[in-house]
């Protein structure tokens, strides 16, 4: 059995969808069903539009006599494919209270049993796995956004309610930073490996890269409480135009999930609540804009995506818990499983990309415009979707994912 047939599989497809159950059941009905948003989406649309992924894109298309669980889904759980038709408004998810979670989950129960009988009938299709692994690798996604999503829900809320119910420990002191050299030259850029990538991520080609170096581990919080309180936030000077824009107009003073408390002390909400602001763990959720203006106070950069991919491309995989940990050790640390980091690459299309034909098409291609890549995973990311070649990529305003910062600077 191949790697896609056998990520492919009904065991496969299992665990990936409890998976997205588990992610939910800490979560009352009323959770799932409001958005704080218009960039998030209720927990329940999630459950309901990954399952409208495999009955689009997939039982539509190969299940003999096909009847849909329900019609109107077809519209109030499509997200952005034009191809597939008429879309209810995203800023408008939170108000359908109608179906139920109760139905959502139903809805579910009945496509994971017809998806499980198409497997059975078909094998391993060379049609129907590559659609049932990006169906997969998709719900994966979606699992990152409701943990995303449900933290910036949870924070809205004055009582600062906690998702998760375990200790959030004090980290231990964070490791040195250091610099890390590379020489650059001639390097390959692009997915290598047997295993699956998304579109984006294609064709591998080659690019020029001066002599760089790398910062060994994340900026902490810490660190980035010295930009705070230097007067960053106040220092023109610092920031891009519409960086500048940004703070002044939506008066941001510090990262989003910092509060000062009555007692003068900093605090951060968290997955497990509103913590004491733990100075060794790595800073999050923080734009593009803050990322650069603290930059260009330690003098430094950003890396580029093709800099980030070049020096992680030889590093182990690292997973997360629900929350960002200090970094231990030497050498380069933290690529993956902590905070996803902003790159000064635009994102666009590597030179001969091609988007796949039809509706699934507009995975990927359609958002190659007025966005930034970031690189590695983070926390709340899904085992698997860590690797050297995967692009992440959001506008530069963005705050409410897990993204941290990793400075970078020219000489080998």
């Amino acid at each position: 059995m191949n790697r896609a047939a056998e990520f492919a599989s009904v065991a496969a497809y299992d665990a990936v969808r409890r998976r997205t159950l588990e992610l939910s059941a800490p979560l009352s009905a009323e959770d799932c069903c409001a958005q704080s948003m218009p960039d998030a989406s209720p927990v329940k649309w999630h459950l309901a539009h990954t399952t409208w992924f495999f009955e689009t894109f997939i039982l539509e298309r190969f299940e003999p006599g096909f009847r849909p669980f329900h019609p109107a889904f077809r519209v109030l759980f499509n997200s952005y494919y034009n191809g597939i038709g008429a879309k209810h408004p995203r800023p408008q998810r939170g108000l359908l209270t109608r179906p139920s979670l109760d139905e959502v989950l139903a809805y579910r129960a009945q496509v994971d049993e017809r998806i499980a009988r198409l497997m059975a009938e078909r094998g391993a299709d060379a049609q129907l796995t590559p659609l049932l692994e990006l169906g997969l690798h998709h719900e994966q996604q979606h699992q990152e956004l409701i943990l995303t999503d449900v933290k910036h829900l949870l924070a809205q809320n004055p009582l600062f309610p906690a998702y998760a119910t375990e200790p959030f420990a004090a980290a231990p002191p964070a490791a040195p930073l250091a610099w890390v050299p590379f020489e650059g030259g001639l390097v390959d850029i692009g997915h290598a490996s047997p295993g699956f990538c998304f579109d984006n991520e294609l064709p591998r080609h080659r690019e020029y890269l001066q002599p760089y170096q790398l910062a060994s581990r994340l900026v902490t919080n810490g660190e980035f409480l010295q930009f705070v309180e230097d007067g960053g936030y106040t220092t023109p000077a610092l920031w891009l135009s519409e960086g500048w824009d940004a703070v002044s107009t939506q008066q941001w003073e510090h990262p989003f999930y910092w509060r000062r408390g009555d007692d003068g002390g900093w605090y951060e909400f968290t997955l497990h609540g509103l913590v004491p602001l733990d100075l060794e763990r790595p800073a999050t959720h923080l734009s593009l804009y803050e990322a650069d203006a603290y930059a260009q106070w330690t003098g430094a950069r950003l890396p580029t995506e093709a800099e980030w991919e070049h020096a992680a491309a030889s590093h182990a995989i690292e997973t997360g818990a629900l929350h960002p940990a200090a970094a231990s050790g030497a050498g380069l640390a933290q690529l993956y499983g902590q905070c996803w980091q902003w790159t000064s690459s635009s994102y666009g299309p590597y030179p001969g990309f091609a988007p796949a034909p039809g509706a699934i098409g507009e995975y990927n291609g359609k958002f190659m415009l007025n966005q930034y890549v970031l690189r590695g995973s983070s926390c709340a990311t899904p085992a698997g979707h860590a690797r050297p070649s995967y692009r992440n990529f959001f506008p530069a305003h963005a705050r409410w994912q897990f993204t941290g910062l990793r400075l970078a600077r020219q000489g080998g």
